[in-house]
């Protein structure tokens, strides 16, 4: 259990270079419990690198990521993907769901990969999903989804493991704007029902005024 008063996710003077080129510099940040946090700016401004790194999936240059309290740069791969698993939860613009799955297997499947038995995977599976909206389509492959059901789904798919943390990246960037607004309405919902904190990276002011 995190202690209220420690920041569940927290970057300390986080740097990324690849060679001369900097991306970020000199990043301090802190993301409370419950919170949600826009990481706004302009495409190639940086967004997607420090998610990454806050998400553990590259390594800053310089600094240190702090997730639940932990700082993270000394783990081993073996360690960070641990809190990959089962701290955080990742969405992207685009949904990458499995397509010979149906949107149930696609959102049962991180929890069977966890050692989560299938029946209660699936009944955690259908739970998120129909939290969603998508309770009557959870038998439907991808293919039989619109674009905005399968990132509805990809959203369900990131909270399967009870995750602390929701890191996403441009959620509804790939989405008409009728559409990403039904998206962002649910993924707001979900994330405050469920008592996550997230930090979500966009271009679209008006998405991020919504946020804390």
């Amino acid at each position: 259990m995190n202690n209220s008063s420690t920041p569940v996710l927290r970057l300390e003077n986080v740097a990324r270079h690849y060679g001369e080129l900097v991306i970020v510099e000199e990043i301090d940040f802190s993301l409370k419990a419950g919170e949600t946090v826009a990481l706004l700016g302009p495409s190639g401004s940086g967004k997607s690198s420090l998610l990454h790194i806050a998400g553990l999936l590259e390594t800053a240059s310089a600094g240190e990521v702090h997730i639940l309290g932990r700082p993270t740069s000394k783990l081993n791969d073996a360690e960070r993907t641990h809190i990959r698993r089962n701290t955080l939860g990742f969405v992207y613009q685009f949904h990458h769901l499995l397509p010979e799955f149906t949107a149930l297997g696609n959102v049962a499947l991180p929890q069977l990969i966890a050692g989560v038995k299938r029946k209660d995977a699936e009944a955690e599976a259908r739970r998120l999903l129909t939290l969603m909206g998508l309770g009557e389509r959870v038998e439907h492959q991808p293919g039989q989804l619109s674009g905005g059901e399968q990132q509805r789904t990809a959203i369900a798919r990131a909270l399967a493991n009870n995750p602390n943390i929701l890191l996403a990246d441009e959620p509804t960037g790939n989405l008409d704007p009728k559409t990403s607004d039904v998206v962002f309405d649910a993924l707001l919902k979900l994330v405050r029902n469920e008592g996550l904190s997230a930090l979500i990276a966009t271009h679209d002011q008006r998405l991020a005024n919504r946020m804390d």
